[in-house]
């Protein structure tokens, strides 16, 4: 059975670091420290919440928070595309119904029941 690894709080703080630099991108920083992602965005998470024994950064949790709202505003243009189709095909399909019904309505002249 593998022995689980442990990192130090500061080996934790310079990934963190290296990762909200900019200088690496995450599939870089996780090759060369050997790590997994979920591992690096779990201590992402926790150096925003200053638990590596810092205050937590402004910029690091304001990154965080514009994350989630940039997430937050493409599933709802996606949902207002969506409804923005069902609604044009709603209005399409009244069109068509109405655009029917006005072809098979008969007037008296029709049925040559017309007064003489």
């Amino acid at each position: 059975m593998r022995k689980q690894r442990t990192f130090t709080v500061e080996f934790k703080r310079q990934v963190v670091e290296e990762l909200l630099s900019g200088v690496s991108r995450p599939a870089q920083i996780c090759r060369r420290h050997n790590i997994s992602s979920s591992l690096l965005y779990r201590w992402k998470r926790q150096y925003g919440q200053g638990k590596f024994g810092d205050d937590p950064t402004e910029v690091a949790g304001m990154q965080e928070r514009i994350e989630q709202l940039e997430r937050l505003v493409g599933k709802l243009a996606l949902e207002n595309e969506f409804l923005k189709k069902a609604l044009q095909n709603a209005i399409g399909q009244a069109e068509r119904r109405e655009s029917s019904l006005s072809a098979t309505s008969t007037s008296p002249e029709a049925f040559g029941g017309g007064v003489s």
